[in-house]
């Protein structure tokens, strides 16, 4: 079957040219998928805007009919569940148990939008005229690009195409080419479930050919994108253009904060969970580790041994507790952080290069990492490094663990290790991040906002917000007794 789904049908690219899906376990090729033209993205929008202009059947649907959609997907995910958790685990080689988590929350997603589509009619103005019915509604923005990663692809699309449907938007699709395959698939879903023609589209290609044209086409009305900064800041200049609106999500480098009179055993297994989860390819994973000196150095110490600990291999396999990097270059990226930071005085206590396994040495693996004696103004703990690398800073005040956590130019999430529930929320509080854990990390629920920040990006998902993303409000006045004002008196 062809891999774009344009105007409701499933249709090969115009030009005829396929890529490779490669499998991060072992670089074999999963299947060739089709890529699209600027000419199927044109007709991708053209087939969203004739399903949304005029108060069209899509947006003029009642929100119960929107909200049945959502349901009824979100009971194909479950009933496909295990498939496509082997899809998502063979496209970006996370673990199969982190996929079927990753599919049980996109069902809830899907299942609290469509809670929530009809619970928001607007509200009533009180102007003080008796004659006077002021309201403000909420109406759908128009035609969405939604441009998702290639770390959570399902995940992320749902937190996208769930709010924009109940919305009653229509959207173009674009996934990373390098994880496209469940995003296939749930397009297969929606459609199975019942969506009209032209409201859901899939365009598969790489930023050039299919992403820029999407963010610059005067008919796209807003772009929801999750990636880097860099892109995310070209996606911003290509919308101010056409003055779309823009929510961007552009990742962390999010801080955890142990203070010493935190559970020790709970503390060095949230911590390893916090960084590698997903081999380190989360953007709110915890890989800045902020200890203070009081329990430095026997935290340390467990979180190197453990990390040396952690089996590594196919996600398909029962016994892997972390899989492989994404990509070779992702592989190549993390092995130059590393570098990097021992180069800058660093001192590695695990891990910090390709595991020695013969069966792993055809995929892109690296060991779990753990970098001690890093300071603020080194590269591996300013960027991003989105790979299975621990650092660890010192700090012996909750002033000093603030301004660390603080001193970055993202701010995404973060969290806070105490039994002083006074201080949690005080260090809380002080933090510039969008989400704060106090005495866990990594979970969220659909109904909680998710976004960051300063450079993490702006405007956010989950929870009514992510939803008023989607729509626009306008006010409208009705003059139940209209008299002549005689303002002009001639």
């Amino acid at each position: 079957m062809p891999d774009l789904y344009i105007d409701g049908s499933w249709t090969a690219g115009s030009e005829g040219v396929t890529a490779p899906v490669i499998n991060p376990a072992d670089g074999s090729v999963i299947q060739e998928v089709d890529q699209a033209s600027r000419q199927d993205v044109e007709r991708a929008v053209a087939a969203a805007k004739a399903a949304f202009s005029g108060g069209g059947w899509w947006p003029g649907t009642a929100t119960g009919e929107r909200a049945a959609l959502l349901r009824r997907t979100a009971d194909l995910l479950v009933r496909d569940k295990e498939d496509i958790a082997r899809i998502e685990t063979l496209d970006t080689g996370k673990t199969l148990v982190e996929s079927r988590i990753d599919v049980d929350d996109v069902v809830a997603v899907f299942r609290y939008y469509a809670d929530l589509a009809d619970k928001d009619a607007g509200r009533i103005v009180d102007t003080g005229h008796q004659h006077v019915v002021s309201r403000v509604v909420y109406e759908p923005v128009g035609v969405c690009a939604l441009i998702t990663p290639w770390n959570y692809p399902l995940l992320q699309l749902s937190w996208k195409i769930a709010p924009a449907l109940a919305a009653g938007d229509t959207a173009i699709i674009k996934p990373s080419e390098v994880t496209p395959l469940t995003t296939v698939k749930l397009v297969g879903l929606l459609e199975e479930a019942g969506i009209p023609r032209g409201v859901v589209n899939l365009v598969l290609g790489d930023g050039p050919t299919v992403g820029a044209p999407l963010t610059e086409h005067p008919d796209v009305e807003m772009v929801s994108f999750t990636g880097s900064v860099r892109t995310g800041q070209a996606i911003i200049r290509a919308s101010a253009e056409t003055v779309k609106k823009v929510a961007v999500e552009l990742g962390g480098k999010n801080a955890n904060i142990v203070f010493a009179d935190t559970d020790f055993e709970t503390v060095v297994d949230y911590a390893l969970l916090a960084v590698f989860l997903h081999s380190g390819q989360v953007c709110s994973a915890g890989a800045r580790l902020l200890v203070e000196d009081p329990l430095h150095d026997a935290l340390v110490e467990e979180l190197g041994r453990r990390a040396e600990r952690i089996r590594l291999g196919n996600g398909l396999e029962p016994g892997s507790e972390s899989g492989p990097l994404v990509s070779e270059q992702q592989l190549a990226k993390i092995e130059e952080f590393v570098a990097s930071a021992l180069e800058e005085g660093a001192r590695l206590v695990a891990g910090g290069h390709r595991p020695d396994e013969p069966e792993l040495r055809k995929g892109f693996f690296y060991r779990p990492t753990v970098l001690d004696d890093c300071r603020p103004d080194m590269r591996v703990v300013r960027e991003e490094t989105f790979g299975p690398i621990l650092t660890v800073e010192r700090f012996s005040t909750d002033d000093e663990a603030i301004a660390l956590a603080n001193g970055t130019e993202y701010g995404l999430a973060g969290a806070v290790w105490t039994k002083d529930i006074g201080r949690a929320h005080r260090v809380a509080g002080a933090l510039r991040h969008g989400t704060i854990w106090i005495n866990d990390f990594h979970p969220y629920v659909p109904g909680a906002e998710w976004g960051g920040f300063k450079r993490s990006g702006n405007g956010r998902e989950l929870g009514p917000t992510g939803l008023a993303e989607y729509r626009e409000a306008k006010h409208i006045w009705l003059n139940t007794a209209p008299e002549p004002s005689r303002w002009f008196k001639g």
